[in-house]
């Protein structure tokens, strides 16, 4: 195997372990929704500030899956 292959192959499982981080996002927010859900279901009147609190955390386990995804692209786009 050649110089060349070897990087590019290190290229492709880099940015594939990188991705994998795209799984916690997606995880993530099925937890957070899941719970919102429960906790509506279970109190109501509370739905508004479960609600905001739930787009809240939908955010911030989406912004990590979006860094994720930038370093795998990073990873073969840039080095």
């Amino acid at each position: 195997m050649d110089v060349e292959a070897a990087t590019i192959l290190g290229k492709l499982i880099g940015a594939g372990l990188a991705a994998i981080g795209v799984l916690g996002g997606g995880i993530g927010i099925g937890v957070v929704s899941g719970g919102a859900v429960q906790a509506i279901g279970r109190n109501p009147d509370a739905a508004g500030s479960i609600q905001t609190n739930m787009i809240l955390g939908i955010a911030f386990a989406e912004a990590t899956a979006i860094y994720a995804l930038v370093v795998a692209l990073l990873i073969l786009f840039v080095f």
